[in-house]
């Protein structure tokens, strides 16, 4: 039910190969695969290329989370590159349902990402082109952020919305946060809605540089936390 998405950028990029084995060795579900332009974000990031260099290292999901505008070029690079969901912020695209439609097209599955005060109305209009939905627990840009506690009620809100659709239509939509997830947070983050957590320096930031099974500790702990949701 749930998935543990370490996030690379807090991984030791000298190292990143390694690092990306580890942690799925270490029972991660998805790498989660943080891309930012220095125009949308204040931060400047990786690309495809990175992206195609990790895909052969392992079969878990590559999430990719584009942090840029405009959004729609990139979309067929990482989709070739090896990407299997693809997640942009609607500030990033002219056309937000154009856009979803790229990304599926290009044969991944989609979704939107909510900054902490962008408003939910966005989804609204395009359930039936939405795998994930994406929550932005803290301000996109920078790893090591708090967690925003207001989100908890944006979950509530955007599990109502998805729920509701899926007893509509039966397809069923992942709700994904990202941002000062923890293992002392993750069980209220769940309760509050969430099934997929993003966890940058929660994991990567655990255990002793050289230790292949410095992960197992910390993505056991969060998976402790979940089983008692």
């Amino acid at each position: 039910m749930y998935v543990i998405a370490p996030s690379i950028l807090s991984a030791n990029f000298a190292k990143l190969g390694e690092e990306v084995q580890n942690v799925i060795a270490s029972g991660a579900d998805w790498i989660h695969f943080d891309v930012m332009d220095n125009h949308y974000v204040p931060n400047l990031t990786i690309g495809p290329l990175v992206c195609e260099a990790i895909r052969p290292l392992t079969q878990a999901p590559i999430d990719v989370h584009l942090m840029v505008k405009p959004v729609d070029r990139i979309v067929p690079d990482f989709a070739k590159a090896g990407a299997n969901i693809i997640t942009f912020h609607p500030e990033g695209s002219e056309h937000v349902d154009r856009t979803l439609g790229l990304i599926r097209d290009s044969g991944c599955q989609a979704g939107l990402v909510f900054n902490p005060a962008t408003p939910l109305d966005h989804m609204d209009w395009v359930m039936d082109k939405l795998d994930v939905v994406l929550l932005m627990s803290v301000n996109p840009g920078f790893g090591g952020q708090s967690f925003i506690p207001a989100t908890l009620e944006k979950l509530s809100q955007a599990r109502a919305k998805i729920d509701a659709y899926a007893e509509r239509s039966g397809r069923r939509i992942r709700l994904e946060v990202d941002g000062g997830v923890k293992v002392d947070n993750i069980a209220e983050i769940a309760r509050a809605g969430a099934d997929a957590f993003v966890a940058g320096s929660a994991v990567y930031g655990a255990g002793k540089d050289g230790d292949p099974h410095r992960y197992d500790s910390v993505i056991g702990a969060l998976r402790a936390e979940l089983a008692n949701t």
